[in-house]
């Protein structure tokens, strides 16, 4: 399947019974896979008029109690973040998968990272956050869209897949057979039906002087659960190294592959941290490791953004540097093997 197939196929599996969306490459997939399947398995499918309405018809079906989920590639995204506020602030459970492509403004269809700020800062307005997974196998793109459905009721917050173009493209094999239907999460304050059982209301405007903030205070501790609970990375040859590379998606692929050349290749041995939760970010297991290489190289598919979580992890442990590529392009294995040279050798 290719990646973004894996993603409808994932979601469906998750129990997803809304989609709503609106074409824009590299994404299309999921669109057409889900015009294909979700009907046939009692699903709805909606083809909406443009990327606000595909929001906020996800905060409809999911007020009602519904799994839902939205998908597109960055501009398509951006429009989308007043109602990922409106999801966050009302306490909506939501799926959104962002194909992140070329930018800024309508750039081109090539793979990137530039979207890092918008979805682990919130990216719309007010002080909200989102779970974030970045899958770099078309495997992880069908597991971590059914995991996003689980971490999105669990918290009743709206959830992020952050894949890029060349994932959500590419083609592999993939097991689903262990993906199967979750229990149903209990949701008392869907807008069901108010027969026998007090009417339930669904908002995010407080305009009671004091109610906000608290509203706040809530959301701001359900937060730093997700904080305590939901990291997630992947630590490869991370217990010997002398130095480390920082890596998610795509650029995890290429630099695991530089983690296996031989250390006569390379300025000693090499380790590899992939954040699989861009947020929460594993801020300790980075720090940790800090404290016993001679530095940190992040490579990352844009100007420089996860770098700044990196370096706020590391605290001055060790040097961080950066291997970036923008617009569209895709670091090499020899590029990240030639900069820890230059850096490290």
């Amino acid at each position: 399947m290719s990646g973004n197939e894996a993603a409808a196929e994932g979601a469906m599996r998750a129990g997803c019974r809304f989609y709503a969306g609106y074409p824009i490459t590299p994404q299309n997939e999921i669109i057409a896979y889900m015009a294909d399947h979700l009907p046939l398995r009692g699903g709805v499918f909606v083809q909406a008029e443009s990327e606000l309405a595909a929001i906020n018809m996800l905060y409809g079906a999911s007020a009602a109690g519904v799994r839902c989920m939205t998908s597109s590639s960055s501009p398509g995204v951006s429009l989308k973040q007043e109602g990922i506020s409106y999801l966050a602030g009302s306490e909506l459970p939501a799926v959104i998968v962002n194909i992140s492509r070329a930018g800024p403004g309508l750039g081109d269809i090539g793979p990137s990272q530039g979207d890092y700020f918008q979805t682990t800062r919130g990216g719309g307005h007010g002080d909200y956050r989102c779970p974030a997974l970045a899958p770099s196998t078309v495997q992880e793109m069908a597991e971590f869209t059914y995991l996003a459905f689980e971490l999105a009721d669990t918290y009743r917050n709206p959830v992020v897949v952050q894949g890029d173009g060349m994932v959500g493209q590419m083609m592999e094999p993939v097991a689903l057979d262990h993906l199967r239907p979750p229990r149903p999460h209990q949701k008392p304050w869907a807008l069901t039906g108010a027969a026998g059982r007090p009417r339930n209301i669904v908002r995010s405007f407080r305009g009671v002087k004091g109610e906000l903030e608290k509203h706040n205070i809530k959301l701001q501790e359900k937060y730093d659960e997700i904080k305590r609970t939901e990291v997630r990375c992947v630590k490869i040859a991370c217990e010997e190294a002398d130095v480390l590379v920082v890596a998610y998606g795509t650029c995890a692929r290429i630099a695991r592959e530089v983690i296996a050349w031989p250390p006569r290749r390379l300025p000693g041995r090499v380790g590899l941290l992939r954040p699989v939760t861009l947020w929460p970010f594993p801020c300790r297991q980075i720090a940790e490791l800090a404290e016993r290489v001679r530095g940190v190289l992040t490579v990352e598919m844009n100007a420089g953004q996860m770098v700044e979580d990196v370096r706020l992890a590391v605290e001055g442990r060790c040097p961080v540097h950066l291997l970036r590529r923008m617009g569209g392009a895709v670091p090499t294995a020899r590029e990240i093997a030639d900069k820890l040279v230059a850096l490290f050798g």
